[in-house]
């Protein structure tokens, strides 16, 4: 695993964040280093799709990355008669995740596809996974498609929403920022590191209070929904059909 350095020197021109070739490589080391408690999700998803997950249904992991949930998903899953889809837009994440799912062999189908989240059409589903991807949608795009993955679980189905939240009291997000911020430190990243990277995202990665996920799933559709997991202010919300 490729040790994250790419915002360990200065950076004259700070342009925005994106899942290119430089992140794709480091990106698995990125995301333990920065986001607290995300093996923790990883392996809850692969419980939920052994729970939820019916035979000729499809899975859809919206925004897939290097393919850690699809992983975790087809690992436990107990019958093969069922179809995982994968999507991100990124070719170069395409690239990795469908190396790194190929050097594991399996006889449960997979499809990776490089596309982007909104033109994909949602069927015949029992999961679909939304594992820090919502966030990088624009926000007036959010909720046409999570009405779209609503429509598109079968009876049962569910939603899995990995998000990084703020918070309307300002003492409560100052705090769950700090807390965050001191996860990074002693995962090795300097002050330079945190700063910059938080530069580079201010302007593409866009985050909701826990409240606001809630209201948007219910207009979506759901009535099921709840958190399911919270490390300071990352966490995992579950919506039921």
């Amino acid at each position: 695993m490729q040790k994250d350095t790419l915002f360990s020197a200065p950076i004259n021109k700070l342009g925005d964040f994106s899942f290119d070739e430089a992140v794709a490589e480091v990106f698995p080391d990125m995301i333990q280093r920065s986001v607290p408690g995300y093996s923790n999700i990883i392996t809850a998803i692969g419980m939920l799709a052994q729970r939820f997950a019916t035979e000729h249904s499809n899975i859809y992991d919206l925004g897939c990355s290097r393919g850690a949930a699809i992983l975790s998903m087809r690992r436990s899953l107990t019958h093969n008669k069922i179809n995982i889809i994968g999507v991100d837009n990124s070719q170069p994440m395409v690239e990795r995740c469908r190396s790194h799912l190929n050097a594991f062999h399996s006889d449960i189908n997979v499809e990776i596809l490089c596309d982007d989240i909104r033109n994909i059409e949602i069927k015949n589903a029992s999961m679909v996974v939304l594992n820090f991807t919502l966030q990088f949608l624009p926000p007036d795009d959010r909720l046409a498609l999570l009405t779209k993955i609503y429509q598109g679980l079968n009876p049962n189905g569910v939603l899995v929403l990995s998000e990084k939240f703020n918070f309307e009291k300002p003492k409560i997000n100052e705090l769950l920022i700090d807390l965050h911020h001191n996860f990074k430190r002693a995962n090795g990243y300097s002050e330079l590191e945190i700063s910059q990277k938080r530069t580079a995202l201010e302007n593409v990665m866009r985050t909701d209070s826990i409240q606001t996920h809630k209201d948007r799933l219910k207009q979506a559709g759901f009535e099921q929904i709840e958190l399911w997991f919270q490390c300071f202010n990352f966490g995992s919300m579950v919506a039921i059909k």
